[in-house]
């Protein structure tokens, strides 16, 4: 599933420039996690304190729980990539107010922003061990991209089901009224 709207793809690919930058699969890439990592940090921002708890169905995350494990699975897959061993664990488990939420994922994104900042096209060729296969490194950024999108699509339900409108959807509204 990809939530981001094809009007904001479409901006983000317009911003590329002309002529291909010295690594243009790393950029497309670092582009497009910079996006989706937004929306994602932007929806746990929007969603209210007390709505942390807010679990739609008793078998599913709560949203608070949500951010933990996107938190959790920025450094899980962007040191992978690295090739560093995790260094933080257990958000998901061990943090439950919405600052330390934030924080915690907030955290992560800066995390990832320093493996696409020192990656390039050639070492993101390079293989790594993730979950017993062999994936190059832009791999393994890419599958995070997609795992965070992933899971924007869940938070955008649980804001939308406490009447809160997701940051996709208000960005959208906005470039309408211009």
């Amino acid at each position: 599933m990809f939530v981001a709207s094809m009007a904001t793809c479409v901006a983000v690919l317009a911003q590329t420039p002309a002529t291909a930058p010295p690594n243009p699969i790393t950029a497309s890439e670092k582009g497009f996690y910079g996006l989706v990592s937004g929306e994602v940090i932007a929806g746990a921002e929007k969603m209210p304190e007390e709505n942390y708890s807010f679990k739609p169905t008793p078998d599913v995350r709560s949203f608070g729980q949500l951010v933990g494990h996107l938190a959790d699975a920025q450094y899980l897959f962007c040191s992978t990539a690295l090739g560093e061993p995790d260094p933080v664990k257990a958000i998901e488990k061990t943090k439950t107010s919405k600052a330390d939420l934030v924080a915690a994922l907030k955290d992560g994104v800066a995390y990832c922003n320093k493996a696409f900042a020192g990656m390039t096209d050639a070492q993101g060729g390079q293989i790594v061990k993730m979950m017993n296969f062999d994936v190059a490194k832009l791999s393994v950024l890419s599958i995070n991209t997609a795992h965070t999108d992933e899971h924007y699509g869940n938070m955008v339900t649980y804001l939308r089901l406490k009447g809160i409108v997701p940051p996709s959807s208000e960005k959208q509204a906005n470039q309408g009224q211009k």
